[in-house]
């Protein structure tokens, strides 16, 4: 092979920061085949309550727990996986897992977490681009029962995705998950849903950057709203969303 043919087939920085961002993409696309669309984490129970009723209350809500409650203990947590996961501290990454798991505090939670685990677990360790990476198909089958946000931080760490855009990748996936059940639920239109996605999206970078740096003792998943009303959802007569 010539020197020129060698050199083409290198990829520049440039073009390997391009993939991971492709990557990156990737696993906070909605076409994600984990089920996230099924899920509305209580929020349909706050409609049907009437708790949220319109655009302003859906902003209130879903602002609320993005702050409180995914920014302030799920973006910690995944932060710390990535590094775990990236350092090879798999009992470090067993340890919260299991600490995530035992923060959800309904059976709806909880399922949810797990079925979206157990399939971004699946789809990974069958996706050449994840599960061609040496080692990384056996450490992710290792985790006994791993939820989502393990599962996620595995893929992110395995592609080298700079943690920072990772934590933020990963509240936008979760924020744009509930500002389309609101959509649904409410229901609103779609330019609602677009000005909701554009005004709480702007706290997503802060959120994304104290996560990084936020300590575990001052980790915090204190949402009530939030356990009230999935609590309530389990029962509720009509449902179009698993949580």
């Amino acid at each position: 092979m010539s020197e020129t043919a060698s050199a083409a087939a290198v990829p520049a920085p440039a073009a390997l920061g391009q993939l991971q961002l492709v990557r990156l993409l990737q696993l906070a696309s909605p076409a994600l085949p984990v089920g996230a669309y099924t899920y509305s984490q209580g929020l349909e129970w706050a409609v049907e309550c009437g708790a949220v009723r319109d655009e302003a209350g859906a902003g209130r809500w879903i602002g609320d727990l993005l702050s409180h409650g995914a920014g302030r203990f799920e973006a910690p947590l995944l932060a710390r996986l990535v590094q775990a996961w990236a350092v090879g501290e798999d009992a470090e990454v067993a340890r919260l897992n299991d600490d995530f798991i035992c923060s959800r505090e309904t059976s709806e939670l909880r399922a949810e977490t797990l079925q979206m685990g157990y399939s971004l677990v699946r789809l990974l360790t069958e996706l050449d681009a994840f599960a061609g990476l040496p080692g990384w198909r056996e450490r992710l089958r290792g985790i006994d029962s791993p939820a989502f946000p393990t599962a996620w931080a595995a893929a992110a760490a395995a592609w080298n995705i700079d943690a920072g855009a990772a934590l933020a990748a990963y509240l936008w996936a979760w924020l744009e998950n509930q500002v389309m059940a609101a959509v649904k639920a409410v229901p609103l239109g779609q330019s609602a849903g677009q000005r909701l996605l554009a005004g709480l999206g702007a706290r997503v970078p802060e959120l994304a950057a104290a996560a990084l740096v936020l300590p575990e003792a001052e980790w915090s998943n204190f949402t009530p709203g939030l356990a009230i009303a999935s609590s309530r959802h389990e029962t509720q007569y009509t449902r179009l969303f698993r949580s």
